[in-house]
């Protein structure tokens, strides 16, 4: 026996009233070298003493809340995602924001740099609601930044639909008990195609 999709999942994007967009790789694309990234981010661990060795960018902030190190950590990172906001390409999908009754950003960038990219492609005015990985104590694939971001649209997680672009964003709303739609898969909204 297979599983078979829910209504929800079924449903055309155009159909939903609340739209929740993840933002890097689904509505712009950061402009950031991730490998020069977590090699900084890896100097700050060997500066403080702390064996980093091993660890990808997301065990990095995982270890820097377990050696106080978050900061410190987190100001690297986030250098490196306002000036790859600033520079961010957008993306087809994101010629559909403002076109639902409330839309919401949840990413796992830091949300001063979702705030800038949102500024930078004139998308901000449609954006009802910002949650970055600084927003909330966890991050996606945790429900609780989607979960938060319907909260501040004061939507209810049935009635929304997360789009993105990874299996990280599909598992938080799979946790949160939201439909999820990756984002090349919704190539038309209203009649209008995205490319």
């Amino acid at each position: 026996m297979t599983d078979r999709p829910t209504a929800a999942e079924t449903r055309p994007l155009d159909e939903f009233d609340t739209v929740v967009w993840d933002l890097d790789g689904t509505l712009v694309r950061l402009v950031v070298d991730w490998d020069v990234v977590t090699g900084d981010v890896a100097a700050v661990f060997e500066a403080a003493g702390v064996d980093a060795d091993g660890y990808d960018l997301w065990g990095m902030i995982d270890l820097a809340d377990e050696t106080d190190l978050r900061a410190d950590v987190e100001a690297v990172i986030g250098g490196y995602e306002r000036t790859g906001a600033e520079r961010s390409e957008r993306l087809p999908h994101a010629d559909f924001v403002g076109r639902f009754d409330a839309e919401g950003v949840c990413s796992l960038n830091a949300e001063h740099a979702c705030r800038t990219a949102l500024d930078v492609h004139g998308l901000a005015p449609h954006v009802d609601a910002v949650v970055g990985r600084d927003s909330v104590a966890t991050r996606k694939p945790d429900p609780a930044p989607l979960l938060e971001t319907l909260d501040r649209l004061d939507a209810d997680p049935g009635d929304a639909v997360f789009v993105g672009d990874s299996i990280r964003d599909e598992e938080a709303a799979r946790r949160a008990g939201v439909a999820f739609r990756y984002v090349d898969e919704d190539r038309e909204i209203d009649g209008r195609a995205s490319e």
